[in-house]
């Protein structure tokens, strides 16, 4: 009888190596991982400008400055979660294993926020740069939100039926990007660039304390795809490696460009212009101004088929990123199964990519009507993303404290040493600047105070009535009788 049995015992010891099969190919190297963020950074060059420039006006390349050494931090924290936890998932990953379940769940839907809202404002940048080719594009906020709310529509059903790009053309998207970028910031330093210009400019325009720490907030915009790399840790190989030496990249990279673009549009074009009519298509605006019309004419409908692809790319990139999370999250119980519901034909998380890119159109509903719908969309953005980054600085210091023997392929240096641990100084100062910056937009803006209260309120209440339900049925098996 016994020799019977043990096939049985053999299936429970290989049953769990079976869940293989569904993880995720570790198939990326270096450059898929940095062009996928870069995807997110290069796309946000395109509106960010703008955003930032509504409120900071002759500070904005101070504001950008300042979010860029926060970049810095934020990025290294990433680096030394996503070595140390190479899986999807991102800050909420790191805020499951820093802090417990609640506090990965809420790092996640604030997460989904920022995705959601990359979602919106990368569709709602998209019209303006192909008003070069049809003015009312850029001209009618009618037209204009309504291409937007198309756009993200069409992609919601590429994404359901699992149409998505592949790392080769984010690569090639990335590249050409880059060499659009360099070439514009190059031909604007030769050509444009005037030092006392952008000094007057700097100086005659500069904005009150609170709309400075307010553009702080809103340029953190600028330096997006740090989770997009993280979440892509499960699919890359050695991503203890090849992730922060990715993420390193993206820091030279994104710093020296947004240096570059933000000083050459103070050269190109006054403050108030650039808040007003290229706030949406901030790098049009350079190309425009440039003072050599064979240039003019070349760059103008380059960057506007460029900025409209990225800013594309950048939104199913947005689609994909909220339908992996979603994934992740109910993959770890912390999300209704439904979310994560894969389709039967199409074998993908298809509830989720629905009420996620619909929730991204009601979003853009107010650019019928609302003149600060720009801005209200970076505010908001912020204040997801920030949440995520406090969570995964706070993460990163109490892993240090409860767990100094875990592997750390890559580690964080300057460290403060107390009671025999050792504190990193960026993710210290990282998460006390993340949370002043997300204080400031939650006490000065209204309309990101209370939609993303009231976004992160509807979370908490559906986790903890889906985590009671999951207790609830529990119980009862626990508690139901054998059968004999």
């Amino acid at each position: 009888m016994p020799d019977k049995w043990s096939p049985k015992l053999g299936d429970r010891i290989f049953r769990p190596r079976r869940i293989k099969i569904f993880r995720l190919r570790r198939v990326l190297g270096i450059p898929a991982v940095f062009s996928a963020g870069y995807g997110n950074v290069g796309s946000s060059i395109y509106y960010a400008l703008g955003i930032v420039a509504l409120v900071a006006m002759g500070a904005t390349p101070v504001a950008l400055g300042i979010a860029g050494i926060l970049f810095i931090f934020t990025a290294l924290t990433y680096a030394e979660g996503t070595a140390a936890f190479p899986e999807a998932g991102g800050s909420a990953s790191f805020a499951r294993h820093g802090f417990g379940n609640m506090a990965g769940f809420i790092a996640g839907w604030a997460l989904m926020l920022s995705y959601i809202v990359t979602i919106s404002i990368s569709a709602f940048t998209i019209p303006p740069y192909l008003g070069f080719f049809f003015e009312p594009f850029k001209d009618s906020p009618v037209i204009g939100t309504f291409v937007s709310m198309g756009i993200v529509f069409f992609l919601m059903v590429l994404n359901v039926i699992g149409i998505r790009e592949t790392s080769f053309i984010n690569v090639g998207a990335a590249v050409l990007d880059i060499l659009t970028q360099v070439s514009l910031v190059v031909i604007g330093f030769i050509l444009l660039f005037d030092p006392a210009n952008i000094w007057r400019s700097i100086v005659d325009h500069w904005p009150s304390t609170g709309n400075l720490f307010l553009g702080i907030a809103l340029a953190t915009i600028a330096y997006t795809g740090i989770e997009t790399m993280s979440q892509m840790a499960e699919e890359t190989k050695k991503p203890e490696i090849n992730v922060p030496r990715a993420l390193v990249m993206m820091i030279v990279a994104v710093l020296v460009i947004f240096a570059g673009i933000s000083l050459v549009s103070l050269s190109a074009m006054t403050p108030e212009e650039l808040a007003t009519e290229w706030a949406r298509d901030p790098v049009a605006g350079i190309a425009y101004n440039l003072p050599v019309k064979l240039i003019q004419t070349i760059l103008q409908p380059l960057i506007a088929i460029l900025a409209a692809t990225i800013l594309l790319i950048a939104t199913n990139a947005g689609l994909i990123g909220i339908s992996r999370l979603a994934f992740s999250l109910g993959t770890n119980k912390l999300v209704p199964p439904g979310l994560s519901k894969v389709h039967t034909r199409f074998k993908t998380p298809y509830i989720a990519i629905i009420v996620f890119s619909l929730i991204a159109i009601v979003i853009l509903l107010p650019g019928f009507f609302a003149t600060d719908v720009f801005a209200n969309m970076g505010a908001l953005y912020a204040v997801g993303s920030l949440l995520a980054f406090m969570f995964a600085h706070a993460s990163i210091i109490s892993l240090r404290i409860r767990r100094p023997e875990m592997p750390r392929p890559f580690k964080l240096g300057w460290n403060l040493r107390i009671r025999g641990r050792e504190i990193p100084i960026s993710a210290v100062v990282g998460l006390i600047a993340t949370t002043l910056i997300w204080l400031v937009i939650m006490i000065t803006q209204p309309y990101s105070r209370w939609v993303g209260l009231g976004w992160m309120v509807v979370g908490v209440i559906i986790y903890y009535i889906y985590q009671r339900n999951r207790k609830k049925s529990s119980d009862i098996l626990i508690s139901r009788p054998k059968n004999r």
